[in-house]
């Protein structure tokens, strides 16, 4: 008869609560900060394209190539991320990224001509496109498997508020100081985050969720992937731009991009140590939480243009009123995560999330409804997007949540890697076929009408691959 491992040997204490605790509570507050300030950053950028265009001499065309250089170069760098916290550690890998986009910002803010700011921009991108998924993997990692919900709460935080808070901070700064410090506001931020990464960070020999296999480089996978999601991200910012994807500057990027992608997927399958573990995919409850994250992404984050676009260009109001009125949909949002966030802890997942999706699609459907109405209230529209913010907190995180949380602790840096290429992707889909159905219609009520439904249907539509999510709550 076999003896139990349990009487063979003595059993290995397990974790301290107090100090799993304090590290993870330490990990949140350098993550959050990080995250705070790529996320607010991409939105302020985004509200300052005409001032820069002015202050730069430059056409709106090339200005643009500031956000698409970052985007570019987030999409190169996101694949790495894996390999990164192998080869280097995480919190070696964080504190370079943090370093990168403070760097990236100051050299932004003394920009001489349009070129060195799409350079720097791209140095920004470099650091941004590493925070997201290493600081996830950290959470992750320092995190009790049972409260893994609680801790994703409070880092996901800048997901759903800075996309608010953006505009509001970037109008304010433009409108009242200038272009500079659009990028200058990253300097402290960022240098607070660094200061409280070197003390507040676990060692790199505590590092979560990277494995020995992660330590050698995938260069063919490298230069399949990272060149593959570039270009095709490229190619759908093109076709949103210019309302065309069959347009040679649109069609030609698009599918080498595609190709890359497809080579690589096959050979991520077949590789013994991949670039990227999309073997993950085998396991069903990542497969339906990613799936149900990429048509989320898609229609809740390529809707983010069309309300300031709708509120400045059909109602005339200013960058700084547009962003306040988004104001009240992020701390509606913020709050609800939170709660949400914490009950995938206790509830089953194939309820609460597909209920966020309905009530998401619900907000969207009623903001399509309202755009068509002449003079419509503000306070009506306002109340839809809350409607919509508190069904986006049900869903993002806690999905999230549930497609890492039955995943070993060695697959935790590729699964926030695959999540986080997952939502960059669904982002720039949805905001390339947004614009183009906008575009289409002239930017008239019909048009800022008809895309909202078609965001509203690409959130119903993420329902069908969270109803394959567990139908009972994972212990952890």
């Amino acid at each position: 008869m076999r003896t139990p491992a349990s009487a063979a040997a003595p059993a290995r204490p397990g974790p301290n609560p107090a100090k799993q605790s304090t590290a993870l509570h330490r990990t949140l507050a350098v993550t959050v900060i990080g995250s705070v300030m790529a996320v607010l950053d991409m939105t302020i950028v985004n509200v300052a394209m005409r001032r820069l265009s002015q202050s730069f001499g430059a056409s709106l065309e090339t200005i643009q190539w500031t956000a698409t250089a970052y985007t570019l170069a987030l999409a190169a760098v996101i694949p790495t991320a894996a390999w990164a916290m192998a080869r280097l550690g995480a919190k070696r890998t964080y504190l370079t990224a943090l370093v990168l986009f403070t760097l990236g910002s100051l050299l932004a803010a003394c920009a001489w001509d349009a070129g060195s700011l799409i350079a720097f921009r791209a140095v920004q991108g470099l650091g941004g496109g590493l925070l997201q998924p290493v600081g996830m993997t950290m959470v992750m990692g320092a995190a009790d498997r049972s409260r893994l919900g609680r801790a994703m709460a409070v880092g996901g935080l800048p997901i759903l508020i800075g996309p608010v808070a953006g505009p509001v901070l970037g109008g304010w700064l433009v409108d009242a100081a200038s272009w500079h410090w659009i990028f200058l506001v990253n300097v402290p931020v960022g240098a607070l985050a660094l200061t409280l990464g070197l003390r507040l960070l676990p060692p790199d020999a505590q590092k979560a969720g990277t494995g020995r296999s992660a330590a050698r480089l995938d260069l063919p996978g490298l230069l399949m992937l990272s060149p593959g999601l570039a270009l095709l991200l490229y190619g759908l910012a093109r076709g949103g731009e210019r309302g065309d994807f069959t347009a040679p500057g649109a069609l030609l990027p698009t599918l080498a991009g595609a190709a890359l992608a497809a080579a690589f997927v096959r050979r991520a399958l077949t590789a013994s140590a991949p670039l990227l573990d999309l073997r993950l995919l085998r396991d069903r409850t990542f497969a339906a939480g990613a799936g149900t994250l990429a048509l989320f992404t898609c229609g809740y984050f390529g809707a983010m243009l069309l309300g300031p676009l709708y509120w400045q260009q059909e109602r005339g109001l200013s960058a700084t009123a547009t962003g306040l009125l988004g104001a009240p949909t992020g701390l509606v949002a913020g709050t609800a995560m939170q709660i949400a966030a914490r009950r995938i802890d206790k509830v089953a997942p194939r309820r609460l999330i597909p209920a966020g999706i309905v009530l998401a699609a619900l907000g969207m459907a009623l903001l399509a409804w309202q755009t068509g109405v002449p003079g419509v209230a503000p306070w009506r529209m306002v109340a839809s997007a809350m409607v919509m913010g508190i069904g986006t907190a049900m869903v993002l995180m806690p999905t999230m949540t549930t497609a890492s949380r039955g995943l070993p602790a060695d697959r935790l840096a590729a699964a926030s890697t695959a999540l986080s290429i997952n939502s960059q992707l669904g982002a720039s889909v949805g905001t390339a076929v947004l614009s183009v159905v906008l575009g289409s219609a002239g930017m008239a009520p019909a048009g800022f009408r008809t895309a909202y439904t078609v965001a509203a249907a690409l959130l119903a539509l993420a329902a069908l691959p969270a109803l394959r999510l567990p139908g009972r709550r994972d212990p952890g």
